[in-house]
């Protein structure tokens, strides 16, 4: 399997979905409130997108964050090198997208998390479910009066309908975090911004 470097992915999926939407660069700038320039450059797959910048395009263009990430398997073995994979920074997070999965009337997204301390992660909340398994550190993650605290080996689930927050206790935090959202249209409005 030949993989394409994530800028390139990104770049055809985001021209492709936009085309398909029949909007222009000036329209998906308004929708998305990303510069006209920066959209550009992402479409030449010579931008450096962040996490925010990704969940942006995907509430703007009402598809889940896989669509623009992920390329079209050419076969039924998917080998995925962490290597290979880049990786999406936000205020907090780094996230490497796995594998999209598309099960009868759900997505679910496959994302190797890595949380930095001393800054939090906001997102004001989406449709369907967030699963975390934390592998390495302790994380604070949920509701942000009301988060979890999570160890190594510990799994929460949890509504991501309304706000929530990921921070690191003491040190960095490694997990394998699982979005969940109905296909219904393959559009769920998702959100993630920095503090």
């Amino acid at each position: 399997m030949v993989s394409r470097p994530a800028g390139q992915v990104l770049a055809g999926n985001l021209r492709a979905l936009r085309e398909l939407g029949g909007l222009s660069l000036s329209e998906l700038a308004r929708r998305s409130g990303i510069a006209k320039g920066t959209l550009s450059q992402l479409e030449s797959g010579t931008g450096n997108p962040t996490i925010e910048t990704v969940f942006s395009l995907s509430n703007a263009l009402g598809v889940p964050v896989s669509s623009l990430l992920t390329a079209p398997a050419d076969s039924e073995v998917v080998l995925v090198r962490g290597a290979e994979v880049e990786v999406l920074s936000g205020t907090a997070v780094d996230l490497r997208m796995l594998r999209r999965l598309d099960l009868a009337d759900t997505v679910v997204e496959v994302y190797e998390q890595r949380v930095r301390p001393g800054e939090t992660q906001y997102s004001p909340g989406h449709t369907g479910r967030e699963h975390v398994l934390v592998t390495e550190g302790v994380l604070r993650v949920g509701p942000p009066t009301d988060p979890y605290e999570v160890g190594p080996g510990d799994y929460v689930c949890f509504p991501a309908a309304g706000p929530h927050v990921y921070s690191a206790v003491d040190g960095p935090v490694t997990s394998i975090l699982l979005l969940e959202y109905p296909s219904t249209g393959d559009r769920p409005a998702i959100g993630v911004h920095g503090d």
